[in-house]
């Protein structure tokens, strides 16, 4: 076989290229994302429209209705289901496994363009489900005082002196400078992070300027809520005037009319009743106030800010984590004293320690099986011979994973783990064909390839055997499909390299004694040794 002989006369090419395939292997292996599962995306979209106080029934016939009808004729849609609620419409599309959802998105848009809905609703928007959409860690921004415990608080900055405390003046006052504090510096903070694509913050009270009507005062002066609520936009406005060419010069002009306090915007004129002007205070009751709250988040039975931090689709979660606990100690030590940010959950945590029980699985079976080699051989060069290959095609299977976008999750490791005991199988048959050739009185180098040449068809079938039981699994459709996709082409890509080294590292260790001087050397395996250790069992 004209690869074994290759093999065996070109031993330093042979090193050469097994030692390429680990340098690079290892590189790769570097920068290979890590994950808890593979990337799970469901070809699913939620067309989510408001129409603010409009009843379940007027919304299925304004609004859910027309949406079905507009994006059920796009190619490639399985199932179209609705929820009609107060005010708001869930319509959701089920493609085709397969479909290419960022062109499905675009098609989508394209026909809820075209679409006539009420002026009054809002844009519809569209959602993915993405199961890995959960924010990769959480932090609260909490009070110190005794609802936290001292040891989560962290320790203060050496050399740098931390703001003044804050005072709150009540419970709401708290709620509200923590909000705003939330919003206004660490959101902004948090987003210029790597790899970071929002930041959501959540609990506490968001200020906003309530008008509360008077129904009663506006029925006297026969004056309708639009009418109130349309002067208020009219009186409110930040509109582009065009722009003023003067010479070589070109200047912007805005038209620029907005409410800078309370005050003014309860002196604003909304109507004329007999012929005198009738102001918003006169009618409504102007003043700050806070919204509705949509969730409250508690740490150690205190209300506190919550912060989500969400990742970018194909960031390394792992790293961005690193990145973000690294961020979070400069944050720190611009909060005034009486604060503390704390991190509540970190998904990378899990993942790493997940990920580290895999990998110790792995390099223990490898041990375990040299180890086995070794009980049955009694030959330490024999075991190391066979066991080079495990190392090196697990290596070289991390090459093809960063070449394939494989990240290290725990089905791809499983996967890894899975071919550990199979990658010497190939090697053993190949040396104990070599040695029994040896016994027969064969020079080491004629040994060592036609040893190989022999077995080099059987051992070829029997990889392709155990690789046609995996790499079909990656033709599977739907979430096992995605899911198992990793691990099948983790043990293909490592039995194709265990393959690969066994008709060309193992032939080419084996005739290193086909020199001159070691041509009296001791056997590579003494004879009978694989025989009787075989017996054992």
């Amino acid at each position: 076989m004209q690869l074994v002989e290759i093999a065996t006369d070109r031993r330093v090419t042979i090193a050469m290229f097994t030692i390429a395939i680990v340098v690079f292997g290892l590189v790769a292996l570097a920068r290979l994302n890590v994950t808890l599962l593979p990337d799970l995306s469901y070809p699913t979209l939620t067309v989510r429209t408001e129409l603010t106080g409009a009843a379940p029934q007027e919304v299925e016939t304004l609004l859910s209705r027309p949406i079905e009808e507009g994006v059920g004729v796009i190619r490639g849609v399985r199932k179209v289901r609705s929820v009609s609620r107060a005010g708001q419409s869930d319509v959701t599309l089920e493609f085709a496994w397969g479909t290419a959802m960022d062109i499905a998105s675009v098609e989508v848009r394209e026909k809820l363009d075209l679409l006539q809905l009420p002026l009054t609703a809002q844009r519809p928007q569209l959602l993915r489900f993405d199961p890995g959409s959960d924010p990769i860690v959480r932090l609260a921004l909490v009070q110190a005082d005794a609802s936290v415990e001292q040891s989560v608080r962290p320790a203060p900055t050496a050399g740098r002196s931390r703001p003044a405390a804050l005072n709150f003046a009540d419970e709401n006052d708290r709620l509200r400078q923590l909000r705003r504090l939330a919003d206004d510096e660490l959101r902004t903070g948090l987003e210029a992070i790597e790899g970071v694509a929002a930041v959501k913050v959540s609990g506490g009270l968001e200020e906003e300027i309530q008008v509360l009507v008077d129904q009663d005062r506006l029925a006297q002066l026969g004056i309708g809520i639009e009418q109130v609520a349309s002067r208020i936009r009219a009186e409110n406005v930040n509109l582009s005037g065009g722009r003023l060419e003067q010479g070589l010069e070109r200047y912007l002009v805005r038209t620029i009319n907005e409410f800078r306090s309370v005050q003014e915007m309860a002196d604003s004129i909304v109507a004329n009743s007999n012929g005198q002007p009738v102001f918003l205070r006169d009618v409504a009751q102007v003043e700050r106030g806070f919204r509705e709250r949509e969730a409250i988040t508690r740490l150690n039975g205190a209300e506190s800010i919550e912060i989500g931090l969400y990742r970018e689709g194909d960031a390394n979660t792992v790293r961005i984590a690193g990145n973000i606990r690294k961020h979070i100690d400069t944050l720190r030590s611009g909060l005034p004293e009486n604060l503390h940010l704390e991190v509540i959950n970190d998904q990378s945590v899990f993942i790493t320690a997940a990920i580290e029980q895999v990998r110790s699985a792995a390099l223990v079976g490898g041990l375990l099986a040299v180890l086995v080699l070794y009980g049955f051989l009694h030959n330490l060069r024999a075991t190391v011979i066979i066991g080079l290959a495990i190392p090196v095609s697990v290596i070289g299977a991390f090459l093809l994973m960063f070449a394939s976008d494989i990240t290290l999750n725990i089905m791809s490791l499983g996967g890894i783990a899975l071919a550990v005991g199979l990658l010497v199988d190939n090697s053993i048959v190949v040396l104990e064909n070599v040695v029994r050739h040896r016994e027969q009185g064969q020079d080491v180098l004629s040994a060592a390839r036609r040893g190989t040449s022999e077995v080099a068809g059987a051992v070829t079938a029997a990889t392709l055997t155990t690789i046609a039981v995996f790499f079909p699994m990656v033709f599977i459709s739907g979430v096992a499909g995605q899911l198992f996709r990793d691990q099948a082409l983790t043990v293909t890509f490592a039995l194709l390299f265990s393959l690969l080294v066994a008709l060309t590292l193992i032939p080419m260790l084996a005739a290193l004694r086909a020199g001159p001087r070691y041509a009296d050397a001791d056997e590579l395996v003494p004879p009978g040794r694989v025989t009787r250790g075989l017996a054992w069992t």
